[in-house]
């Protein structure tokens, strides 16, 4: 097998062996001359495809000729038993806040029915890598779906479904379980401290680890990512690519980021720019240090993400906290 899932007997934290990933092909350290997901070497046998209009419509819309908008593959060096890599495009260059807005719909749907597919296999984990301080090896544009096994506990975040209600102006309340199942939660209120999409609360947790940290949580409550609607679907697309886009105006063209859906009920996606980097007392204790208030981003929102204003956040906003602790 080329991956084996331990628990510390001790501390009963998780982790993956998986050395055969070590082998995995790293374009973006200049090590691999050609990109595997790009147009002229789609040979590798694939799971699924979105099969494009035409090739000439193909090259309107991402700048390459292709029969194909959307392909899956298996992952070749996997660290879960389905492992599997969604790419976004035949476009080696552009994600999210660059392509077609109906082609970032086609991505975010192609999730909702992956999950739908494996559920009840596992845990679907749905995450996005995006620059080389983000872990990505192959900068063509892509996103990792993996199930992990039930037996497997992940210490994610989330939502309190007690808590979490979508109608204004109740409170959503945020909770963060420790493995002694303790909870640590902080009352939003949503004029406050979130910005009011029409299907989705953006907002920044009391408790953020990182810098420019953002949660994008639906308004209806309890919810399985694989029962997002075409409605949410197209809503979510805007916000992300907005966030993309005023944050790659803040923190410059080489931003680097992360985010993930939460694959239970409640679910969420988290935002995490990877803008510093950890220290040894963060890598020791697990504990975080944030540099900056989120009250800060959530203002940034605020002002700029209806209507983003380029010229001040390329004036005002450059964000400088990049040293970890």
């Amino acid at each position: 097998m080329d991956f084996e899932f331990l628990q510390n007997p001790i501390t009963k934290k998780w982790m993956v062996s998986a050395p055969r990933r070590a082998k995995r092909p790293d374009q973006a350290s200049g090590t691999v001359p050609f990109c595997p997901f790009c147009v002229e070497n789609d040979k590798k046998e694939e799971l699924f495809r979105v099969k494009s209009e035409s090739p000439k419509q193909a090259k309107r819309d991402f700048g390459v000729e292709a029969d194909w908008n959307l392909r899956i593959l298996e992952n070749k060096f996997p660290f879960a038993p389905i492992h599997e890599v969604i790419i976004h495009s035949p476009d080696h260059n552009n994600n999210f806040e660059r392509l077609p807005i109906k082609q970032a719909e086609l991505i975010l749907k192609t999730y909702k029915e992956r999950y739908k597919l494996h559920q009840g296999k596992g845990q679907v984990y749905i995450f996005h890598n995006r620059g080389k301080k983000a872990g990505e090896s192959i900068p063509h544009p892509h996103t990792q779906l993996v199930v992990i096994p039930y037996s497997v506990h992940l210490e994610i975040p989330r939502l309190d479904p007690e808590s979490y209600v979508g109608i204004a102006p109740h409170p959503l309340e945020i909770s963060k379980l420790s493995d002694k199942t303790n909870s640590l939660s902080r009352r939003l209120t949503e004029k406050e401290e979130m910005v009011d999409n029409e299907y989705f609360y953006i907002f920044c947790p009391h408790t953020s680890e990182w810098p420019d940290e953002v949660w994008v949580a639906p308004k209806r409550r309890g919810k399985l990512f694989g029962e997002i609607t075409d409605v949410e679907v197209q809503d979510l697309a805007h916000v992300l690519i907005r966030l993309i886009q005023i944050f790659t105006l803040r923190h410059g063209n080489e931003f680097s980021f992360n985010f993930y859906i939460y694959p239970d009920s409640d679910w969420y996606l988290r935002l995490i720019p990877r803008i510093k980097t950890l220290g040894g007392f963060e890598l020791g204790t697990d504990v975080f240090v944030n540099t900056q208030d989120p009250k800060e981003t959530l203002a940034f929102l605020k002002e700029h993400f209806n209507n983003p204003d380029e010229e001040k956040i390329l004036k005002e906003n450059q964000a400088t906290y990049r040293r970890g602790v």
